[in-house]
C-alpha cells in the first residue's frame, strides 16, 4: 500500500506546485499567501510519504484529497484534479491493502512449507 499511495502523493506534490503557479497570475492572492499555503500542502505530500504506515497517517491523506479539491475555489480546474487525485488515492489505499494481504498469505504459505532439502 505505501508503495502505491506515495506514488500518488508524489503526483500531488507536482501537481501542487503547478496549480501554485497558475494561481499567482489567474487570483487576486498574493504571491506570499499562494506559495505559504502551496508550499505547506506540498511538504505534506513528502512528509506523508513517510509516514504513511503510522497511525493517522492515512487519515491526513484523506484531509490533503480534502484541502486539493477545496483549492478549487482558487483554481477551479483543481475541483477536478482534486476529485481525480482522491479516486486515485482511494484506489491506491483500497489495491494496496489487498496486494500487502496476498504478500503476507504468500510469506506465510511459504512458511508453511517444509523444506524439500
Amino acid at each position: 500500500m505505501r508503495t502505491l499511495c506515495a506514488g500518488t502523493l508524489l503526483g500531488e506534490f507536482f501537481v501542487i506546485g503547478f496549480a501554485g503557479l497558475v494561481a499567482m497570475r489567474t487570483t487576486d492572492l498574493s504571491t506570499g499567501t499562494v506559495w505559504t499555503v502551496s508550499g505547506i500542502a506540498m511538504a505534506l505530500c513528502l512528509l506523508l510519504c513517510g509516514v504513511l504506515t503510522r497511525p493517522g497517517g492515512l487519515a491526513l491523506g484523506w484531509l490533503l484529497q480534502a484541502g486539493l479539491i477545496a483549492s478549487g475555489f482558487a483554481v477551479p480546474t483543481m475541483f477536478f484534479l482534486g476529485v481525480l487525485f482522491a479516486a486515485l488515492w482511494w484506489a491506491s489505499v483500497h489495491y494496496g491493502r489487498k496486494v500487502d494481504e496476498a504478500k503476507a498469505a504468500r510469506a506465510a504459505a511459504s512458511a508453511a512449507e517444509p523444506d524439500a532439502a
